[in-house]
């Protein structure tokens, strides 16, 4: 697990900035450099500059201090808990077209024509493999699960995959369509789901989960064929299963992201506004389906596929309960510690003068949303997260539904593991159910 997490903080981390914490505390002024003229005054003062630059550790050294403060000691503009918000719904409205106006979300045309490629069953499930065609890009892949049994419409659930620094994979990573996963899959899932396709286990339950691949995941992935030559590394699409060249094509990907997420900022959008699309997308099409109860849909994932869950639930109303897994912190704690090890996908210029990051699931309250932490995930500090349960525990307070937000700590790495998904079942049960 451990060689894992490094792999995924290498590889998630876009590798820009190769170093750690450790690395970064490992940097001190030297006292030797010439500051004073007695050698008492000057071992005095490195010790001064010593002591500050301990204090003031961050990735961005003595600057970190500073653009924390930039929106230190007062609340985002659009926050709940500013005093004069005292209606809820106009409060959610303004702020969600800001947050809209920020993310500068795409348009990507009307609702798609769905493609059944293959149906099944397989372990109890009625299980179909299902495309459709965006305006731009390969065709979107999706798995569709259920129980072989039903007859009748189901509450459902939008099932994202995570990021895992693995783009070569997508639906893959939460699934489980046949006796034979591919090695990496079957790896994959032991290291971050305790051997559990949990879509699967969901959709036992009773649900009709539908699992998309994401944008640039998979099958919405960057070929080597469709960029520069001298962009490829030597790499091909060829023989695309072999280990070797999944591990060869998930580095190369990772070193993409800088290009990708520059490049939709000068198309006048943001990675995370494309993912909202998308995943909308796939929404429209799960609630359209007759064997679905379109009023009772939910939406969950670990780490990437928190992060699309943030977004897509605190943005469409047609979500009635929420579980992002292994992604929930501050804005601060990621400027200050841990931006290092997140994706490009994460970040929305301007909006932390706004919304931090956990106000932006806040925007659903009262719906109710669970959040699941890891004690011991490397990508956010305890102080992080812990700081975003109060912020968020803070809105559905005033939002008069205290109830209906739970956030749940668990021992060990980023992680979504059994103890995990069954606290993450009974909380759909109960919302989606009940």
């Amino acid at each position: 697990m451990k060689k894992k997490r490094r792999d995924f903080l290498r590889l998630a981390g876009l590798t820009g900035i190769g170093m750690g914490t450790g690395m970064l505390k490992g940097f001190a002024i030297d006292s030797t450099s010439p500051a004073t003229n007695s050698p008492n005054s000057k071992n005095d003062e490195a010790m001064q500059y010593k002591n500050a630059d301990e204090k003031n550790i961050s990735l961005i050294g003595l600057y970190g201090v500073w653009a924390a403060g930039l929106t230190e000691n007062k609340l985002p503009a659009f926050s709940f808990r500013n005093k004069e918000w005292t209606d809820i719904e106009k409060w959610r409205a303004s702020a969600k077209r800001r947050l809209e106006e920020r993310l500068s979300i795409p348009d990507i045309g009307g609702m798609p024509k769905v493609n059944i490629n293959k149906q099944y069953e397989y372990d109890g499930l009625h299980i179909e493999e299902l495309t459709w065609q965006l305006p731009y890009g390969r065709a979107t892949e999706a798995i569709l699960l259920k129980p072989a049994t039903a007859r009748q419409p189901l509450p459902a659930i939008l099932a994202f995959h995570d990021h895992g620094g693995n783009k070569y994979f997508g639906t893959r990573k939460i699934t489980k369509t046949s006796d034979h996963l591919h090695p990496l899959m079957e790896e994959h899932q032991k290291n971050y789901y305790e051997g559990m396709a949990w879509a699967n286990e969901i959709a036992k339950r009773g649900y009709v989960v539908l699992v998309p691949d994401a944008f640039a995941f998979a099958s919405r992935r960057v070929m080597m064929q469709d960029v520069p030559e001298y962009l490829r590394d030597k790499l091909t699409d060829d023989e695309p299963e072999k280990p070797e060249n999944i591990h060869a094509y998930n580095e190369w990907a990772g070193q993409h992201e800088n290009i990708m997420a520059k490049s939709l900022f000068c198309g006048g959008t943001t990675w995370p506004g494309v993912f909202f699309a998308e995943d909308k997308k796939a929404l429209d099409i799960l609630c359209a389906r007759k064997d679905v109860d379109p009023n009772r849909v939910g939406c969950g994932g670990l780490s990437g596929g928190g992060l699309r869950t943030v977004f897509m639930a605190g943005l469409d109303p047609r979500i009635k309960c929420a579980i992002p897994v292994g992604f929930m912190s501050t804005w601060k704690d990621f400027l200050l510690n841990k931006t290092y090890n997140h994706t490009w996908m994460l970040y929305v210029p301007l909006l932390p003068n706004e919304l931090d990051f956990p106000e932006i699931l806040g925007l659903r309250a009262p719906l109710p949303s669970l959040v699941l932490n890891d004690e011991n995930d490397d990508l956010y500090t305890m102080e992080g997260m812990q700081a975003a349960n109060q912020v968020l525990g803070e809105i559905y307070q005033k939002a008069g539904a205290a109830d209906r937000y739970k956030c749940s700590f668990y021992p060990g790495p980023h992680k979504f593991d059994k103890k995990m998904q069954q606290e993450a079942f009974g909380w759909f049960d109960k919302w989606l159910k009940g």
